[in-house]
């Protein structure tokens, strides 16, 4: 299994996930500042220039939620997800593509400054839905699927880490502020993390 990563990207996440899993893997570090996400070779692996990329045999998978899911029905008995017959599933699976389908948009649009557009004409509305949406989804205690962290945490509970961090979310609750709190005490986020950006 290769993982391709740089330390200043998306695919610190998925590195998070591979130390909580502790699963055995080729790290495979690409330097942007050297071109080596625009070669001909990683573009072959992925044609968008991007990563973090998984590689597990045949298979290759590109964006952090789908690597954070794949991984965590790759290794059932981790217990990184509830079983796919559960009806915790579908929850599951809104906390995994929440971030990356809603609230990225949603705060990119918000960095970029766009001008004026109709919430009913994007997929993410605007941005007091995805702060009120936000909120109502952050778990007031434990993990958003219960006791058990998850791969959910993972992916919302990281996400959430990086918009505190880079003051996407420039006034978090107290709720939201001691969720990316017990996020970030865990030992694999510790040593996932390069302390010197964070």
């Amino acid at each position: 299994m290769k993982h391709y990563y740089h330390p200043m990207s998306r695919a610190v996440t998925t590195d998070w996930m591979l130390t909580e899993l502790e699963v055995e893997h080729e790290q495979v570090v690409i330097d942007f500042p050297a071109g080596e996400n625009n070669t001909p070779e990683f573009r072959s692996v992925n044609p968008m220039g991007k990563i973090p990329v998984l590689v597990d045999g045949d298979v290759v998978i590109t964006e952090t939620a789908a690597i954070c899911a794949y991984l965590a029905d790759r290794y059932p008995e981790k217990g990184f997800a509830p079983p796919v017959s559960s009806e915790q599933r579908g929850r599951y699976y809104r906390y995994m593509f929440f971030p990356g389908t809603t609230l990225e948009p949603m705060f990119t649009v918000e960095q970029f400054d766009v001008a004026e557009y109709s919430p009913q004409s994007t997929g993410w509305g605007d941005l007091e839905r995805c702060i009120t949406t936000l909120e109502s989804m952050t778990p007031e205690r434990d993990w958003v699927m219960g006791a058990n962290f998850s791969a959910a945490d993972v992916v919302f509970g990281g996400f959430l880490d990086f918009a505190v961090q880079f003051q996407w979310l420039k006034s978090p609750s107290p709720k939201v502020a001691a969720y990316v709190k017990r996020i970030k005490a865990r030992p694999a986020y510790r040593s996932s993390h390069d302390p010197s950006w964070h």
